[in-house]
């Protein structure tokens, strides 16, 4: 009877540690600058981060939404996050690259203009985003304004971005 209670007491702990684990990604977020603002996405959402590559344009859709990449037998839709927050587009350079996200088992790519740093905020360091009486939506994504020092970070709530219905329908289609 003893080993069955050290057997249990063993699993107890994995289990701690386990959800140890996933507190140790709560607070983190991946920053990316679009034009001159610091975005942040939750890490527990980031999968990689990849180089540009060749996009192959899928009829009738946004113009935020690029298209689709192959990646490694993947087929992933594109989002321009600069056209989907109503930015003027710019050329690609060799700083741009494309966040790979996985919400619900649904991979989709963000282009960015850069990457910056993965960084830690506690929650006693978010605020709730600013209410603004607009008819645009823009502020529909912004899940949270992250204060680090004496900048404000805005943090990017993806999971709105992809259950938008255009993007949501190409993963869809894509076979995500």
């Amino acid at each position: 009877m003893a080993e069955a209670t050290t057997k249990r007491a063993v699993q107890d702990e994995d289990l701690a540690l386990d959800e140890e684990n996933e507190d140790t990604q709560a607070n983190k977020y991946l920053f990316f600058r679009i034009g001159k603002e610091s975005y942040g996405i939750g890490i527990r959402h980031i999968i990689e981060i990849i180089e540009l590559q060749t996009i192959s344009a899928v009829p009738d859709m946004p113009a935020y939404v690029k298209g689709v990449i192959n990646l490694r037998g993947k087929v992933i839709p594109i989002v321009n996050l600069r056209l989907r927050f109503g930015l003027e587009e710019r050329d690609y350079d060799d700083r741009t690259c494309i966040v790979v996200a996985e919400i619900d088992r649904v991979l989709i790519g963000l282009i960015v203009d850069t990457v910056e740093e993965v960084m830690e905020i506690p929650e006693t360091g978010i605020e709730p985003p600013p209410k603004f009486k607009t008819s645009s939506g823009k502020d529909r994504y912004i899940s949270g304004m992250g204060k680090v020092g004496d900048q404000v970070k805005i943090l990017i709530d993806v999971e709105k971005i992809v259950r938008d219905e255009d993007i949501g329908s190409m993963a869809g289609a894509a076979g995500a």
